[in-house]
């Protein structure tokens, strides 16, 4: 598909160097729903700005509308930085999600003696609703999922689709989850990386559009087979990372590009849905120390426009990729939603003629 921009080896966010994802996914059961015992279609997924490695990173967060979760934020707004993991689930997992990273983070203090000095955590823990094929209500994330994630996360390509925290969600009317890309600015413009990771959960299907093409109206059958009333809205939480020298209010900048590559696919931020974005530099290592006074660099505000072109493009790509990758995933009460049919989709982009081969 001709998407713009070039992206990096994997088109991942762990082409930003240092950066690891690791899901955990929960599927268990089938048939009617049982609060508490069946069906399970849900997860974790975690995202580490430095791996294994405590060192705090700059951040910024937006939103665009608000109903939606993402704990810490207020933390990263005050202090300008994130301080360990970003964590993504359904919901209604986000607190249990948010005590076991407090827990993991105790742990790690044990490998590293300079985490001895952080005695209290205020954990990034965002969420996406997966009701219409997940036992919700039945709190089948556990402190064990959260680990899972956490200790699977590794640099390397990223698996998406139905895994982690997007197992149970729906994009577009069409199964989503999660999705990743990334784009390499011109050594031209600094030879930086941005990285996004999606979880994709939002939008209706007339409203889809791919590589320019109305790919919803193209596609209108495949809807979803939903046995009862709906619950819950859309959202869309979406991680930016990048190697470019920016401090944190130039990242609250990139975070606020988001937006524009969610627009590209069709997204309109309903009233329902909970569209909230961080970013971080892994740039600046060693900025967060406490007693010594930080030598940092900083890329100049004129030299960001090729970043927030970067951001949109690389978010747009994300998003396609998380409805590319996902597949037909059946749930509670017998609710159906399909994959993104291939088959169609070169169809509509051929017809459009947008395709490169």
């Amino acid at each position: 598909m001709p998407f713009d921009g070039s992206p990096g080896p994997l088109n991942a966010i762990t082409d930003v160097k240092g950066v690891a994802v690791g899901h955990s996914t929960i599927i268990e059961g089938e048939g009617m729903l049982i609060v508490g015992k069946d069906p399970v279609r849900t997860g974790v997924t975690a995202i580490l700005p430095r791996g294994d490695n405590y060192d705090p990173v700059f951040a910024g967060w937006s939103c665009l509308n608000g109903n939606g979760e993402m704990t810490g934020t207020t933390w990263v707004e005050e202090s300008g930085f994130l301080e360990g993991p970003v964590m993504i689930t359904n919901t209604h997992s986000v607190g249990v999600v948010h005590d076991a990273v407090i827990e993991w983070m105790n742990v790690q203090k044990e490998k590293d003696p300079s985490i001895m000095a952080q005695s209290w955590s205020l954990p990034v823990v965002a969420e996406t609703y997966d009701g219409r094929l997940n036992d919700i209500n039945g709190f089948h994330v556990k402190r064990r999922h959260a680990f899972e994630a956490l200790e699977a996360a590794a640099a390397g390509p990223v698996e998406e689709g139905n895994v982690g925290g997007g197992t149970g969600m729906v994009c577009h009317q069409f199964k989503g989850g999660i999705g990743t890309s990334s784009r390499r600015l011109t050594d031209e413009m600094g030879g930086y990386t941005v990285g996004v990771l999606v979880q994709a959960n939002y939008g209706s299907r007339e409203l889809l559009i791919i590589a320019g093409v109305p790919v919803g109206r193209e596609i209108p059958d495949h809807m979803p087979v939903i046995n009862e009333a709906e619950g819950g809205g859309g959202s869309i939480i979406v991680v930016v990372a990048t190697d470019a020298p920016l401090l944190p209010y130039q990242l609250k900048r990139l975070a606020r590009r988001v937006p524009l590559g969610i627009s590209r696919v069709g997204g309109i931020s309903s009233d329902g849905s909970g569209d909230i974005f961080i970013a971080f530099s892994t740039a600046n290592p060693g900025a967060h120390g406490r007693e010594k006074v930080s030598e940092l660099r900083m890329l100049s505000n004129d030299r960001m426009s090729p970043l927030f072109l970067a951001t949109a493009q690389a978010t747009e790509e994300a998003i396609v990729n998380a409805l590319v990758a996902a597949e037909t995933m059946t749930g509670i009460n017998g609710n159906t939603v399909y994959a993104l049919p291939h088959d169609r989709l070169v169809e509509a982009l051929k017809k459009y003629n947008r395709l490169n081969r």
